[in-house]
């Protein structure tokens, strides 16, 4: 019989089994796909959100009621991030589905805008989560004007896409 390292030996010496390590001990199995790696739905969104974000144009994400009952929650000790708010996604174990809304700056093309907001999006999850981003939904809910104040952004529920295939 071969000296083929038993997970005990590993365990105690794991040099011995260098060449064991990227299949397993029959040789079927690679290592890589011992087990499954769950990413929380947050982890998403919150990509997303950072992705977003790094698009000029975008004032805020969410829409405008949403971002003030926001900015009162931020005041209380243990709210939530707002990386993520305006952002909702749906994760399964290969793909993902992203809606967002935005709140954009006057004077920006929307469509071009969308179009580098999708980009980047893709890119960061897919790059980050290895997960297969199916399509990301963008709702343009205002433009902020150069004359208004700002406002604290805030969670909102995105439209979601009712015919939007069963995630893989």
């Amino acid at each position: 019989m071969p000296d083929t390292p038993t997970p005990a030996t590993l365990h105690k010496n794991p040099s011995a089994g260098a060449a064991a390590s990227s299949t397993g001990a029959d040789g079927a199995t690679p290592v890589a796909e011992r087990g499954r790696t769950a990413l929380a739905v947050g982890v998403v969104e919150k990509i997303a959100g950072m992705a977003a974000r790094e698009v000029s144009g975008i004032h805020a994400l969410g829409s405008g009621l949403a971002r003030t009952f926001g900015a009162m929650r931020d005041r209380v000790p243990g709210g939530r991030s707002s990386i993520g708010r305006g952002i909702k996604a749906e994760v399964g174990e290969k793909q993902t589905a992203i809606d967002i809304a935005l709140v954009v700056e006057y004077g920006v093309v929307i469509p071009e805008l969308a179009r580098q907001v999708r980009e980047n999006i893709v890119d960061a999850v897919e790059r980050m989560t290895g997960l297969e981003v199916v399509e990301v939904n963008i709702a343009v809910n205002d433009v902020h004007l150069p004359d208004e104040p700002d406002v604290v952004e805030e969670e909102e529920e995105p439209p979601s896409s009712s015919q939007r295939s069963k995630l893989k």
